[in-house]
């Protein structure tokens, strides 16, 4: 996946100039927001439940040795093999191996974002093993040769017709005059094309929600049954998660599942939660008879002990996206890479380097939104600050920015030279809001006021206001 958070000033413009982009954005704050505020209201112990989630997690990061060393004792006992991969590249050898130790053509998946970190497809094909998506939304856009705009609903960016486009274009073995006027026939289409691919593949590979210390089990979420065929039907199944994903208990899960849907989707649990321990053994109907287990870092261990630490708590419920004006306006695509959103915008250059994704803590407004609904209780405004901050350190934000706050410093260390200037500024800054006292230019901030009512200033400044408050409260006192 080409990386283009550099150009994320230029991906948004186009981002607001897609028609087709703009129309279908309108279904994320339609489609989410509302019902997360509904399940949520209808659980009085939601906030008990994510002071808890917090705290199970902090507990985990603090002690993450412990927790993956006793999850991969539990996964051998019980009959599976867990890789560690410390980079993308790792993990991908560790697959490819797999696979050709099976003599795969096929592979089957279920939805990863962390196989999109990784780039898994494009390598598998490079590799002449053909991966196939079976998440409806994640099929759509591999039809399309795209990668997912939300963290959980991939195709959120399409709108119906688009969607209508690329399946006649793709199922050509389908009469030519058939009705996909309505989406039940584009899903019946889907899955029919998909249910062959099941029986024909020879590996399924799946993420993990949660990764369970005490049984060495994993745990996926999913509202499709593609999960489950995934990682039943084929000889064997890969498992590929990050580090940060365990947990100690199945209890200590359960409790963080009764967010997680509620925060995503707005349901009270998601249609399928499927447990996987280990390959099939003699008295199980069906399973693997492989089960691999690859446990990524990627640069998470690097974050431990950092004022990023928290990012690690997400369970990738995607509330800080449905909730973001800045997603709301530009979509998922703008962020240049995997994450998008606010946990984008703290995950990516975390991962990638703030050299690579400084754009991205600046898209945003600061609402607090994000934080507000965030199961987990990731303060990510306050780690968006610490990635600005960063940036300007290294001298990566714009000379405008870095030398303007200069500029500003010198005056704010000299507070008569401070009074006097901003007393004599007001009069002439109100010249330029005009009659209607709206600024519609200013030097150095065209792009600022042209898309924003920016009141001009009027009457006296803020230090002569706090000032005769001072004296007319001395007054009172006298």
């Amino acid at each position: 996946m080409q990386i283009t958070s550099p150009t994320f000033k230029a991906n948004a413009h186009a981002a607001l100039h897609d028609a087709h982009l703009q129309r279908a954005l309108g279904n994320v704050r339609s489609g989410f927001i509302g019902k997360r505020a509904k399940a949520a209201k209808a659980l009085p112990e939601f906030e008990q439940l994510r002071d808890n989630a917090k705290a199970i997690k902090d507990h985990v990061l603090g002690h993450l040795d412990i927790y993956l060393e006793a999850y991969e004792k539990k996964v051998e006992d019980a009959g599976g093999k867990v890789h560690w991969a410390e980079s993308a590249a790792e993990a991908r050898g560790i697959i490819l191996d797999i696979c050709r130790m099976n003599n795969a053509r096929t592979v089957t998946k279920g939805k990863s974002m962390l196989t999109e970190e990784i780039e898994l497809n494009d390598f598998l094909e490079a590799s002449g093993i053909q991966p196939v998506e079976t998440d409806l939304g994640e099929y759509i856009i591999q039809l399309r040769g795209e990668h997912p705009s939300h963290i959980i609903a991939p195709a959120i960016h399409l709108n119906k017709d688009q969607v209508e486009q690329d399946f006649r274009r793709v199922h050509t073995e389908f009469p030519t005059d058939r009705d996909l006027t309505e989406p039940q026939q584009l899903l019946s289409e889907a899955r029919q094309v998909l249910r062959q691919k099941y029986f024909d593949a020879d590996i399924g590979i799946t993420g993990a929600n949660f990764l369970i210390a005490e049984t060495g089990t994993s745990i996926i979420v999913t509202n499709e049954g593609n999960g489950d065929l995934t990682q039943t039907l084929p000889r064997v199944h890969i498992v590929i998660a990050s580090i940060e994903k365990v947990v100690p208990t199945l209890d200590d899960a359960a409790q963080i599942l009764r967010l997680l849907a509620r925060s995503a989707t707005g349901q009270d649990m998601s249609v399928y939660t499927t447990l996987s321990t280990g390959p099939k053994r003699v008295s199980d109907p069906d399973g693997p008879d492989e089960y691999h287990v690859i446990l990524l870092d990627n640069g998470r261990s690097a974050m431990l002990g950092t004022e990023f630490q928290d990012a690690l708590r997400c369970i990738r419920c995607g509330a800080c996206i449905n909730h973001c004006p800045v997603y709301h306006s530009v979509g998922g695509h703008a962020y240049g890479w995997v994450y998008p959103g606010p946990i984008g915008a703290v995950l990516t250059p975390s991962l990638i380097g703030v050299d690579k994704a400084g754009h991205l803590p600046n898209a945003s407004t600061f609402c607090g939104r994000c934080e507000a609904v965030c199961p987990m209780r990731i303060p990510l405004p306050k780690m968006m600050r610490h990635w600005r901050e960063k940036e300007f350190e290294r001298g990566l934000n714009p000379a405008v920015a870095r030398y303007g706050l200069k500029f500003w410093l010198w005056f704010a260390k000299r507070p008569r030279l401070y009074r006097l200037t901003t007393y004599l500024a007001m009069p002439v800054m109100g010249l330029f809001g005009g009659r209607k006292r709206r600024f519609r230019f200013l030097p150095l901030a065209g792009g600022w006021v042209r898309h924003r009512d920016l009141p001009a200033p009027e009457g006296r400044t803020f230090m002569q206001q706090w000032r005769d408050r001072d004296t007319l409260k001395q007054d009172a006192h006298a």
